[in-house]
């Protein structure tokens, strides 16, 4: 099995540095968005197998970006894994219900995120 093409859509780039480095060390392809547009346009141009994607972010954030990857044929069947510093249970439950794949509270553990990579789309 050839390990997951990933995008990662977050305006931290500290945080898209240490992810990268570290699914890149597990053998994953790993691109990086670092806004909603950009992010927008790589997910139908690269048609990665996941989305890692943060909630808060300028330029609409990631519920818009979610929402438009649902409504279009081209990303609707990409599976995105949130991962925000947003710790409340009302919203993990909203993404999760609204399709996510999965919800990550930051700083992540790099284990756990893996974990739920292989879990997301299987």
């Amino acid at each position: 099995m050839s390990k997951k093409k990933i995008l990662i859509v977050d305006d931290q780039r500290e945080f898209v540095l240490l992810v990268n480095k570290g699914l890149r060390s597990r053998g994953y392809e790993v691109m990086a968005a670092y806004d909603p547009v950009q992010g927008y346009r790589m997910a139908i141009e690269k048609q990665p197998d996941l989305l890692l994607l943060d909630i808060q972010m300028p330029a609409g954030g990631g519920g818009s970006l979610f929402d438009n990857m649902q409504g279009n044929v081209l990303t609707a069947a990409i599976p995105v894994i949130f991962v925000t510093a947003i710790d409340e249970p009302e919203l993990k439950k909203a993404a999760l219900e609204s399709g996510a794949a999965g919800y990550m509270t930051k700083p992540v553990d790099l284990d756990e995120l893996v974990q739920l990579i292989e879990q997301a789309g299987d």
